[in-house]
């Protein structure tokens, strides 16, 4: 699993929440949802069983309620991540230019 590097956001509207291990009772500054929720969490995979990547997490029934999964680490959000594609792949188009730049 990687280290989320940018702050967490809110899987219904989207807003920034405070980075760091929310309790059960934190809500969304944007829109008041519950924050400790399945679908705020990395483990979260729609399709696999439990809809968790976590083998020995308890089954969650509502993924958008809050619970006491022990597991809880927030996603990156997609944005995130396709930023830090796309700077690791500027870093190394810029290597290969340098190397087989003409002199």
């Amino acid at each position: 699993m990687s280290t989320p590097t940018s702050a967490p956001s809110c899987h219904r509207c989207g807003a920034p929440l405070p980075a760091g291990r929310p309790s059960r009772r934190d809500a969304c500054p944007g829109c008041g949802s519950d924050v400790r929720v399945c679908r705020n969490c990395s483990f979260h995979l729609p399709g696999a069983s439990n809809e968790c990547r976590e083998p020995a997490a308890e089954r969650v029934a509502d993924k958008e309620r809050a619970n006491f999964c022990e597991y809880f680490a927030f996603a990156v959000a997609a944005s995130s991540r396709t930023a830090e594609r796309d700077a690791a792949s500027g870093a190394a188009r810029g290597a290969l230019d340098a190397l087989f730049r003409k002199a």
